[in-house]
């Protein structure tokens, strides 16, 4: 399928594999992120669209849920511990709010890829670019369907394949006005080793 309006309309949108977008998503409207073919990632930035100094945290969030895995009924809060977004459907319960999007320098460190993508930063980063946003704003991104394993003796972090199939889904409330960055995920390791698109619905 292809998009269908612009990036923050009503309605169902297509990212194609590898790339990434950014929209504006108003107080009380729902963000719904779909995975259509299955184990494919989906990392997702927001920024308070007046302040854009306030931004998601991953440390805030995951310090006030006292756990790793985030799933339905979990908000995510920002650097100044504001409620930006809360999880309101998931279908998965399993995605990753510890690992940087993925950038040029991630696949030359672990990949040794002597002409690396620009990965998931380089595609928020171009996509941001347009509120204003530069590259170094961009925070550790909620990975939606994003599967790390933690040793909880060593502290050895492990990618699995995702663990979302065809059609599953992660519905997000925005609690305030925002900007959003949504990427389909660049990383071999994330998502099995393959790209596939990444859809979203704006409700």
């Amino acid at each position: 399928m292809g998009q269908h309006g612009q990036p923050g309309s009503v309605g169902r949108h297509e990212i194609p594999p590898r790339s990434g977008v950014a929209f504006t998503l108003d107080r009380g409207r729902r963000l719904t992120v779909i995975d259509p073919q299955g184990e494919q990632v989906a990392d997702l930035v927001a920024f308070r669209r007046d302040d854009i100094d306030e931004v998601i945290s991953s440390g805030r969030t995951l310090d006030y849920a006292g756990r790793l895995f985030l799933t339905a009924g979990d908000p995510l809060y920002s650097n100044r511990s504001t409620v930006l977004l809360r999880i309101v459907e998931d279908t998965v319960g399993r995605h990753d709010f510890l690992l940087t999007p993925c950038s040029a320098d991630t696949f030359r460190i672990l990949y040794d890829d002597p002409h690396p993508h620009r990965g998931c930063f380089g595609n928020l980063a171009e996509a941001l670019a347009a509120f204003g946003i530069g590259p170094d704003r961009i925070p550790v991104a909620f990975n939606v369907f994003m599967n790390v394993a933690v040793d909880g003796t060593t502290g050895t972090l492990r990618v699995d394949p995702p663990l979302s199939r065809a059609g599953d889904r992660v519905t997000f409330a925005a609690e305030t006005d925002l900007i959003i960055g949504l990427t389909a995920c660049s990383a071999p390791q994330s998502n099995n080793f393959a790209f596939k698109p990444i859809h979203y619905v704006i409700e």
